[in-house]
């Protein structure tokens, strides 16, 4: 048997598109720059750190209803299977449903981080010799063309959003994406989304707070990408990481706070800063179950099943296109 080797297609023109939002992120009032641009090869690195910290819980709780789970969702979504994976990172999440799927037939991760995606697809290439896969590197929030399997058709479509991704959406934005995958799953295929629960406040800053500083290093890794890729001169002294939970919408809020006035300069472009202005780095939304679920129907889903882990953090929704 010949070697199964991962295909990319390259939708997304990277280095222009960071350019601009950063740019005009730094124009706004307040200052922000969207969470996705997080994931250079560091910036993934660092996270794939961050869901190992005993503190953040998300990852664990999630990995525990999928294992524990994978073979009643793999009943769920049935035999030859298309597996598409929105923000797939390191792809590790999926490995025990594909273990579970009968025969599926393709897998198809969709990501903005070139570089994990390569490697993570490879690997996972390497370790299902009768999957195809093909890496997206795009940026999932907005419309792109998904190709259909080559090799032979799906019976059957499932799309997964995992590790409470969604939260990092707005609630209009949330909402618009969910309308989009209901639209790209519109013949009945299914939606696997991860989404955190509301809980005691502690718990969510102390996991947006490690002890060992992390998420904070994770937070000015986006300094550090902007000075590499786009001739910045962010001072990351200058800068604090400040994460906290604002109970009234229901989000952690995580920025970036200057320690003192000061000017930067980005692709030859000068921003000021004011003592104790902040950088808006991103929002993470959590919900409750018949919230996610009441959301979800507005978006043109069916919600199927819902499982929690044992804590009740956090929730797995499968959901169907109507």
């Amino acid at each position: 048997m010949s070697e199964n080797v991962a295909r990319l297609v390259d939708l997304a023109p990277e280095t222009v598109s960071f350019r601009d939002a950063v740019l005009h992120g730094l124009s706004r009032t307040p200052k922000s720059i969207p969470p996705m641009y997080f994931y250079d090869e560091p910036g993934a690195r660092l996270f794939e750190e961050i869901c190992r910290l005993p503190e953040y819980y998300p990852t664990r709780a999630e990995t525990a209803i999928l294992k524990t789970n994978a073979a009643d969702i793999a009943a769920r979504i049935g035999p030859e299977a298309h597996l598409i994976e929105y923000g797939s990172g390191a792809t590790e999440k999926v490995r025990p449903l594909l273990d579970a799927l009968q025969d599926p037939v393709a897998y198809t991760p969709v990501d903005i981080s070139a570089e994990q995606l390569a490697a993570a697809a490879s690997d996972l290439a390497a370790s299902y010799p009768d999957i195809e896969v093909t890496g997206i590197i795009a940026d999932y929030s907005r419309p792109f063309t998904l190709p259909p399997p080559r090799r032979r058709p799906a019976r059957t479509r499932a799309a997964l959003f995992l590790g409470s991704t969604i939260g990092n959406f707005g609630p209009a934005e949330a909402l618009a994406f969910l309308q989009q995958a209901a639209r790209r799953l519109s013949d009945g295929g299914l939606l696997l989304i991860g989404a955190d629960l509301r809980k005691d406040p502690n718990r969510l800053h102390a996991a947006y707070n490690d002890s060992a500083g992390v998420t904070a290093r994770f937070n000015l890794n986006l300094l550090t990408r902007i000075n590499r890729e786009l001739d910045g001169n962010f001072d990351l002294a200058a800068f604090d990481h400040y994460a906290f939970y604002d109970p009234v919408p229901g989000r952690i809020e995580m920025h970036l706070v200057s320690r003192r006035t000061q000017r930067v300069s980005v692709a030859g472009k000068t921003f000021s800063f004011g003592e104790g202005e902040s950088l808006h780095t991103e929002n993470s939304y959590k919900f409750t179950v018949e919230g996610f679920r009441t959301l979800a129907r507005r978006a043109g889903f069916t919600p199927e099943a819902v499982w929690l882990d044992d804590d009740n953090l956090f929730s797995l929704h499968l959901l169907r296109a109507t």
